[in-house]
């Protein structure tokens, strides 16, 4: 370790409210802020996918926001404030002498590829002779969820995954996108991760989960729901041929990047954000054709209003893409020479050839197996949870998942409308930000369980590879009125989606930060009213 101290700046050239990247010994590099009279010192990389934060975001209350994806740090101690940030920054020693600014740091520890540090735990899973904590499923919002003593039980075959690359760029390898692996996870968290693990139904009388067809069971203190959900399939003849896929884990990809295949032709069911995100991984692969179907006008309409979804379009079009929009798909056809392989994809009477087809239709919440262990489902298989991710009726049992999650009709919030209630549903509200919304119920979970008791009241924020990095945050489902600045065809704009004469939701293409600051006016409800937008505010 070689710790050293070096003057960075003069006090008087960093401003009250200013950031900034400056270099220390070298190679290193530091971010320096100011607020008030306090300076503080961090290292000066997201610890997400490394995006610069002196490009982001600072905030009055002291929290550094990533432009990128919305990862936010406090900026006093470089811990994570909210995610998809897996790791916390380098918190470094300030002191001000004769007006100069210095900085006391490891050098490693200012390097790009050391920037992150373990997070924080705030207290054991367990209580003193307890059975600990046991998380059923391992995704984001599980790996955001973790302390220590926990046993997680997941369905899948690798530790918690970047899943969000799986549709960005056909990733096939676990090992590659692994946030943590098993070992880490055991070593520095005292995290036990079973993996392959089919649970059955959970006995909350004598707090227990069963699992393997009821041959093995575990017993907990505190019991977390973090099953994510399940790819729907259309009820259309033909859906369960070999050749047609859904999308959600590593299976699905490996199955998908096999088949796509320079010369080969497919068929996309569904235009919203993992169909699309799939049509751009595969347009670099010299496929013969690639057709998209889709129910409304233009791709992402619900989501992102006609202009941006017309824009976007233009933009896969010239990409090579067909669509085929306010369209049915009326079944899937069986090949005359292998009837377990479909062929092509009956869509308002006319057939389109198909070498394999792409379901993206949603999903559904994973809690099947719930229902015989006395636990009160909403129609769409969601789970009412309290502000704390609590599920009434059942003592220690906390929920949090990569689902979607739609606000009652009561109470107001800064982004829309709240009732101390969530129900989670697989279709709309939230459009796609599954990953880093579930991220941040892990961390409102992780301190509910560890007895600190933290309402999640996050701003959601979600990303999208369509040619160029689209950026959204906040609840703009059934928006009346958007207001756009620049030009959704030249993939370059600002996209404010208004309700109730609010604004509601930010999207952006090639503006950044404008969606990490915006996040910030929704959460601190400082948003500028939509006249204010119209008048150049």
């Amino acid at each position: 370790m070689s710790v050293k101290t070096v003057p960075v700046c003069n006090l008087a050239d960093l401003k009250d409210g200013q950031m900034k990247e400056i270099a220390f010994e070298g190679e290193g590099k530091v971010l320096v802020y100011r607020l008030g009279d306090s300076v503080h010192a961090t290292s000066a990389h997201c610890t997400h996918y490394g995006a610069p934060l002196a490009k982001g975001v600072l905030t009055a209350d002291g929290r550094v926001v990533c432009p990128w994806h919305g990862a936010c740090f406090k900026i006093c101690t470089g811990d994570i404030e909210d995610a998809p940030a897996p790791a916390a920054l380098h918190s470094f020693k300030t002191h001000i002498t004769d007006g100069m600014v210095f900085v006391t740091a490891d050098v490693s520890r200012t390097l790009k590829s050391n920037m992150a540090r373990a997070p924080t735990l705030l207290s054991t899973g367990a209580a003193a002779n307890g059975k600990g904590v046991v998380i059923i499923g391992g995704g984001s919002g599980t790996l955001h969820a973790v302390e220590s003593d926990i046993t997680i039980l997941s369905k899948e075959m690798h530790a918690p995954i970047d899943r969000t690359k799986l549709s960005k760029a056909l990733i096939t390898d676990p090992a590659k996108i692994e946030w943590r692996t098993a070992a880490d996870l055991k070593i520095r968290y005292g995290t036990t991760l079973r993996l392959g693990v089919t649970v059955t139904s959970v006995d909350t009388s004598v707090k227990q989960v069963i699992f393997e067809g009821g041959k093995e069971s575990i017993s907990y203190d505190k019991l977390v729901l973090a099953m994510g959900g399940t790819p729907r399939r259309l009820p259309i003849e033909g859906s369960e041929l070999e050749n047609v896929y859904t999308f959600r884990g590593i299976e699905d990809a490996k199955k998908v990047d096999g088949a796509a295949q320079e010369g080969k032709r497919v068929v996309v069911i569904g235009s919203s954000f993992i169909s699309m995100e799939l049509v751009v991984a595969m347009s670099k692969r010299k496929l013969a054709s690639i057709d998209v179907v889709g129910v409304e006008e233009f791709p992402f309409e619900s989501v992102l209003g006609k202009e941006v979804g017309k824009g976007l379009k233009k933009y896969h079009e010239s990409q090579g893409v067909k669509f085929h929009m306010q369209s049915k798909v009326d079944k899937i056809v069986a090949s005359e020479n292998n009837s377990s392989q479909a062929s092509g994809v009956s869509v308002n009477g006319q057939i389109i050839s198909a070498d394999f087809v792409v379901m993206g239709v949603g999903v559904a919440p994973a809690t099947e197996f719930l229902k015989q262990s006395g636990f009160r489902l909403e129609r769409d298989g969601g789970i009412r949870v309290d502000e704390y991710m609590r599920v009434p009726g059942h003592v220690d049992v906390t929920l949090h998942a990569t689902l979607k999650l739609a606000p009652e009709r009561a109470g107001e919030s800064n982004i829309g409308t709240y009732d101390k209630h969530f129900v989670f549903f697989y279709h709309v509200i939230l459009n796609g930000c599954g990953h880093q919304v579930a991220g941040n119920q892990g961390r409102a979970v992780g301190m509910t369980i560890s007895g600190k008791p933290q309402p999640f009241v996050k701003v959601p924020i979600f990303w999208s590879a369509q040619g160029q990095q689209l950026r959204y945050c906040g609840l703009g489902a059934e928006h009346d009125n958007v207001i756009i600045k620049g030009d959704p065809s030249e993939m370059k704009f600002i996209a404010y989606y208004v309700k109730n004469n609010r604004v509601v939701a930010v999207a952006s293409m090639q503006n950044d930060p404008v969606v990490s600051k915006a996040s910030e006016l929704l959460r601190l409800g400082l948003m500028p009213s939509p006249d204010e937008l119209r008048a150049g505010k």
